[in-house]
Formats: structure tokens, sequence, C-alpha cells
């Protein structure tokens, strides 16, 4: 695949880096920092429509110029009127409970990869590029950190990261091989009407 889970919790950040290993797939994300993502998790799962909503209104107000991907908020100014919005929380919800097939995977990479690369190929169609995938990691840790209180220490936030960028990188797999069947599809349609054409 090419992302990895093992040695990408030494990244300070959630940038669009990605360590590889030789087999090209993340076999090393610790059991313990598993199971603190998991227990994490559950206490998490009670607010999801409230940290949806807050990773997404965060996002907006860091990163303004990713509202232009979601025509519904692209003109939206009050960030009231976001929070409030039933699309945006239905959105949220949507977010939420990726992350959450995403947690239930953890123990099963195949499946995670799957599904993560499933989801990237999907955001090709919605014109959402890869360079956005590494915000909503970001705003959900900081969305999350006065829900668990005392829970967070620097050892969760390093496997929440850690989770985080192992799954934007192969979204960012599966948005570049959705793009490359697409222009191998227009390429071919264009080969085929230039044929027609001549004939």
């Amino acid at each position: 695949m090419g992302c990895a889970i093992s040695g990408l919790a030494e990244k300070a950040d959630l940038g669009e880096k990605s360590t590889h290993d030789a087999g090209g797939r993340g076999e090393h994300l610790r059991q313990d920092q598993i199971d603190m993502i998991k227990e994490s998790w559950k206490v998490i799962r009670d607010d999801i429509a409230k940290v949806g909503i807050i990773v997404f209104v965060r996002l907006f107000e860091t990163h303004p110029e990713c509202k232009d991907v979601f025509f519904l908020f692209r003109d939206v100014k009050d960030l009231e009127r976001l929070r409030t919005s039933r699309e945006l929380r239905a959105h949220g919800l949507r977010v939420m409970s990726f992350i959450e097939k995403s947690v239930a995977r953890l123990d099963q990479l195949d499946r995670l990869e799957l599904l993560a690369m499933e989801l990237g190929k999907s955001h090709y169609h919605y014109n959402a590029p890869p360079k956005y995938y590494s915000y909503v990691g970001a705003e959900f840790i900081s969305a999350v950190q006065p829900i668990l209180k005392d829970r967070w220490t620097a050892e969760l936030e390093e496997a929440w990261k850690t989770m985080f960028q192992y799954v934007t990188c192969l979204m960012k797999q599966g948005y570049e091989e959705e793009d490359k069947q697409n222009q191998v599809a227009v390429s071919t349609k264009e080969r085929v009407e230039k044929t027609n054409t001549a004939l």
C-alpha cells in the first residue's frame, strides 16, 4: 500500500508525510495504542454529534479554503449559523461514523485499508482533494481533548495522530487511484471519438 502505521507515531504533526515499511502495510500500531484509542472512543462516542460540528466549524475557522469543497457552506460567513446547520450536523455524523468504523477495524488492517481507500475514491468524485484530509484529524484531536479531560495524555494524542496519518495516507492513495482510472477512461473515450471521427 505504501502507508504504514509503524513509525508514524514519531511524527509531530498531522501533515501528509507517511512512513513506508518494507511490506507497504502498517502492521505495527502497538496494542497499547489500539487499546487507548478504543477506550477513549467509548467516551467520545457519547458526544459524536457535538464533536462532528466542532470539528467542521473549527476546520472552516482555521482553513476557510476548505469551505470551497462544501458547496452548501461555501458562502456562509456566520459561524453560529454553521453550528446550528442540520446539513453540517449530518456531515459531521458521517465523518464520526467513519472514525468509529476505523477504530473498530484497528485490529483488522485489511478491512481498514479497504474502508479508507474507498472513502478516498469517493472524495475524488466530491472534488475534495487530499490536501484537506489531514486537517480533519488535527481538528478532531483538538475537539476531543476537552471531552476526555484528564484522560487525555501525550501517549493518547500520539496514538490518535498515528491512526489519522495512516487513514489519510490511504484515503490519498484511493483518491489518486480513482484520478488515474478516470484519466485513463477519458483518454480512451477521446481515442475512440477520434477514431470514429476519422472514419
